[in-house]
């Protein structure tokens, strides 16, 4: 069960801690400079299917606080999350910001996705999109925006002359949008869009983690070609965060919104050993092996709650020998396990 050259992180680079030279990096391709962990904003929406829990909207005001008041300095947020309510409440929590201080810090991005309505992904909700997230993100000029799962589309559709990828990109040509990014999933359908050399930034999700490698050919293409990239969803939707199973807490058993296969489930208890041996827990070593890769400019993890930010931070603060690292590698599920095993 090892991964092959392509699937393995080159060169790795220093965990960087938090305030520290290479905490806050350049994103390529868009003169931003974003921190080495940004707060994702999906569960800030509450979405009890897919979480498992509710977020009440007070509780993610003070949690976007939390962040602001951190070194973190990159949100990301969607469209679609909840129904616009994940981009409400971040709005919300940015209000209070300016309430307390006066002003938004200068260097914090939000980031944020055009998505589409009712199976309407045209040209002209992408625009209604982008004026939606202003809106409610209550800012003027939105920094960088991505085209959110494009897979679930027609690429001919979506690509054609005056479709939504012609508006995103007018968006940016105009000043409206400062950059544009590409988000999604599947690797082969991703590649598809990444080859039209017209994305700033690309985002990948649950495939590039300590028990998945789709990615790999794809972040290698990417930073061939100075394309900024972002690692999301680390944990795999939570199996990559349990440390310690109960009676009242079952190991978990979904890994990217699906069952996972029972070598993935073999390899996570493994890692959970591994970690156990190590002194410290399968989520640190989740989060650290993204921020290691000197091509992930800026790590994705979700956030819900205020503590949650300073355990993030905690996690990039504990150093993994390369003895760590060489033995997770050698769990790494086959190929046939990942979410994309032809990618």
């Amino acid at each position: 069960m090892t991964a092959s050259a392509l699937h393995r992180v080159p060169e790795p680079a220093p965990v960087p801690a938090p305030g520290t030279p290479g905490w806050t990096r350049p994103l390529p391709g868009t003169g931003l400079a974003v921190s080495a962990v940004c707060a994702g904003g999906s569960p800030l929406g509450s979405m009890p299917g897919v979480f498992g829990y509710e977020v009440a909207a007070e509780r993610a005001v003070e949690t976007v606080l939390a962040v602001l008041e951190s070194p973190v300095r990159f949100l990301d947020t969607a469209n679609g999350y909840s129904d616009g309510e994940s981009e409400r409440r971040i709005g919300r929590g940015l209000a209070a910001y300016r309430e307390r201080h006066g002003a938004l810090p200068d260097d914090v991005v939000v980031a944020t996705k055009v998505d589409p309505r009712d199976g309407d992904y045209s040209a002209d909700r992408v625009r209604r999109s982008v004026d939606e997230s202003r809106e409610r993100l209550g800012l003027d000029r939105l920094p960088l925006v991505h085209l959110h799962d494009p897979e679930n589309f027609d690429f001919a559709d979506l690509t054609a002359r005056g479709g939504a990828l012609d508006a995103l990109l007018a968006l940016r040509e105009s000043g409206e949008v400062g950059s544009v990014g590409l988000a999604g999933g599947p690797v082969p359908e991703m590649r598809r869009y990444l080859d039209l050399g017209v994305f700033d930034v690309l985002l990948v999700h649950n495939r590039w983690t300590l028990v998945d490698r789709s990615a790999g050919s794809l972040i290698a293409a990417a930073a061939a070609r100075g394309t900024g990239v972002l690692n999301a969803a680390v944990y795999g939707g939570g199996i990559l965060a349990q440390q310690t199973p109960s009676a009242d807490r079952p190991s978990a058993t979904r890994y990217g919104y699906r069952e996972a296969p029972p070598e993935t489930l073999a390899a996570v208890d493994g890692l959970r050993a591994l970690c156990a041996r190590h002194g410290t827990t399968l989520a640190t070593a989740a989060l650290q092996f993204s921020a290691r890769d000197p091509r992930v400019v800026s790590t994705i993890v979700g956030v819900s709650r205020p503590d949650r930010v300073a355990q993030t931070l905690e996690a990039f603060r504990h150093e993994l020998p390369a003895s760590f690292w060489q033995e997770a590698g050698e769990l790494v599920p086959s190929a046939q396990a990942w979410l994309d095993p032809t990618a």
